[in-house]
This record gives structure tokens, C-alpha cells and sequence, in this order.
């Protein structure tokens, strides 16, 4: 039997399987307690294998009939990161903060070669670094080599810069070396210019023209219908406010009784068509496309995360942002699973 089988815990709806599955790996099971995620993740992979439950439910006879086949080969997941977060409160006793350790129990338990946690960078700091030893410990107690590292996405080919910490366990003494930059970057232009104008605020289910970038081939593969591109409809007062801010510039490029006066949040921002976009939050709210006075679609978050045009998202329009903002970018997994695939010899 081949071994190539992950299991996805915390999976949200599934950046991190997508890289995987890209690089050829399976998906056995994947949860998460998102009934929305969960959805998203069963109608965009190869396998309907998602669960939506709570991971404190898989007791030791579930967990040991999942490893009966002998087929499980790593463990990926992002265990929530609300309580690491540099923008949060950082509140060491934050219960979300203690899922690793559920995570940790289901590592024990599989025993698989090796394992991915993927966080917020603020994890490392937290605690003066409490949380990052016990995870290196933890895990090296159960005979794991560990190494991490915090990975811009825009190094690998995603449209964004985003910065989170990837923690590699590998069993057998192995020692996981992270995947090199790559030698170029997309720029928010590249990944966005051929998806159909929202300035007339109506909803697009088609393109209108053909791909103008290497990236946006990939994204599209031969794609015929658009999907969650659909606009926010912005106060007649907002978008003269956005209109007067240049590309890449902020409201700041504004005299301050402009902005002052108004009250506008500072952070109102405009993407820089020549370079990758700011991180993709859950909602984007304040930051707004290169050209048009408005904030990105669902559709162009997912752009900017590198999930392909074929991945839908389901749920609200609020739920969708969400989805998109939590994920990790799938170009990213499929550069740390590559690198894993050519340790492993699989």
C-alpha cells in the first residue's frame, strides 16, 4: 500500500490540504468545528473527507482506526491562533492557545514521519517563547527532529506578503531544511488585472478577457465561469475618499484635515500594483484595490492567497472572506510539502 496519506487537523477550508494534494499527497480525514469551512473543504478536494466536529471528540479508538491501514504518512494543521496573534490581546492563558496539544496527542497516537504546524509568527515571541519551546520539546520527546522557521508567502510565488511560522517535525533523525526563495515575485497587477471590473457594482460570473500573466493561467486552468467575484457597495463618500488615494499610498498621501476631519480610519490603504498585496485578512475592510474605489472581492483574496479560480466558497459573503483570510496559501503548502516529498523519497 502506498504510504502518502495526511491527516488535516484545524483545516479551515483547506489551503494547507490543497498544497498538498498538489504536490501528491492524499487526504485521509481533515476536521475542523467551521460548519462553513467544512463545507468549502468537502466541494473543492478530491475526497469529501472533512469532518465538522470538536478534535477533543477523537477519542484512542477512533484515532487507532485510522491508523489500522498503515497508510498515514504526516499530519498537517493550523491549530487556531487568536491568542498568538501580535494584533490580539496575547493572552498566554487563552484556551485556544493550548489546541497544539491536542494536535501533539493525535501526533503521539498516529505516529506518522512527520508533521506541519502552521501559526502566526507571534507564537515565536509569546511568552517569551514558552509556547515555541514546548512545542520543540514536546515533539522531540516523541522522537521528532524539529525545525521551524517564518516564511513570507511572497517568496514562493503567492501574490502576498505574509508572513507565519512553519514548524517541520521529522521522525528517523531526519532534519527538514526549508525551500529556497524563489527568484521572482507576483505582483497584485499580475494576479488580478484580468478578472472583470466591480466599479459598476454588479456581480460577474464570466471573464472578458484572457489572461494576462503567467499566474493568472495558473489560477484560471482553462476555467470558463468566475466565481465570488461580487462587489461591496461603498457610500458615495467612501469612494470619493479611496478615489483620491494613489496607487500603493494610504490616506496619509491626503492632507490631514482631509482625513482628520472625517474621522477615516488611518489605515485606509491601496494596493501597489507593482508589487504583492498586503496580507489578506478575514475582511479586508481597509484596504482596497489598485485601481478601482473598493475593497477586493472574495474572488481576488483568493487570488491573492493562490487558490485557484475553481476553488468556490460557500456560506455569507462575510463567511467567505473569513474562509479566504484564515487559509494558508496553497503555493506556499506545496513549497514545504515538495520539500518534504524529496526528504521522504516518496
Amino acid at each position: 500500500m502506498k504510504k502518502n496519506k495526511i491527516i488535516d487537523l484545524f483545516c479551515g477550508c483547506g489551503g494547507l490540504s490543497k498544497g498538498f494534494e498538489i504536490a501528491g499527497f492524499e487526504v485521509k480525514v481533515a476536521i475542523d468545528m467551521w460548519e462553513d469551512a467544512v463545507i468549502t473543504y468537502n466541494n473543492n478536494h478530491k475526497n469529501q473527507v472533512a469532518q465538522c466536529c470538536d478534535i477533543h471528540n477523537w477519542d484512542d479508538k477512533y484515532i487507532n482506526n485510522l491508523k489500522e491501514d498503515g497508510d498515514i504518512v504526516g499530519i498537517v494543521g493550523g491549530p487556531p491562533c487568536q491568542g498568538y496573534s501580535t494584533v490580539g490581546t496575547r493572552d498566554i492563558n487563552d484556551p485556544r492557545n493550548h489546541l497544539y496539544k491536542e494536535y501533539c496527542r493525535i501526533v503521539e497516537k498516529i505516529n506518522p514521519d512527520f508533521f506541519v504546524i502552521e501559526n502566526v509568527k507571534g507564537l515565536l515571541t509569546l511568552a517569551n517563547g514558552a509556547f515555541r519551546d514546548d512545542i520543540v520539546n514536546r515533539f522531540g520527546n516523541l522522537g521528532y527532529k524539529v525545525t521551524f522557521k517564518v516564511l513570507n508567502a511572497a517568496d514562493y510565488g503567492v501574490p502576498q506578503n505574509r508572513y507565519r511560522v512553519f514548524f517541520v517535525g521529522m521522525k528517523n533523525n531526519r532534519e527538514f531544511e526549508f525551500p529556497s526563495k524563489y527568484s521572482y515575485r507576483v505582483s497584485t497587477l499580475e494576479a488580478l488585472s484580468d478578472l472583470p471590473t466591480l466599479e459598476d457594482g454588479v456581480k460577474k460570473e464570466r471573464y472578458f478577457k484572457e489572461s494576462e500573466s503567467e499566474y493568472q493561467k495558473k489560477m484560471r486552468n482553462n476555467q470558463k465561469r468566475l466565481y465570488n467575484h461580487e462587489p461591496t457597495l461603498h457610500t458615495e463618500a467612501t469612494k470619493q475618499i479611496i478615489s483620491k488615494i494613489p496607487d500603493g499610498g494610504s490616506i496619509r498621501d491626503l492632507p490631514e484635515d482631509f482625513w482628520n476631519v472625517r474621522k477615516y480610519n488611518k489605515a485606509f490603504q491601496r494596493m501597489n500594483s507593482n508589487l504583492p498585496s498586503n496580507t489578506v485578512d478575514t475582511g479586508h475592510r481597509n484596504y482596497f484595490h489598485y485601481k478601482e474605489n473598493r475593497i477586493p472581492s472574495v474572488r481576488e483574496n483568493a487570488r491573492l492567497q493562490s487558490f485557484p479560480d475553481d476553488f468556490i466558497f460557500y456560506g455569507s459573503k462575510t463567511s467567505q472572506y473569513k474562509q479566504v483570510g484564515n487559509a494558508v496559501p496553497p503555493l506556499l503548502a506545496y513549497a514545504i510539502a515538495k520539500e518534504i516529498k524529496k526528504e521522504l523519497d516518496l
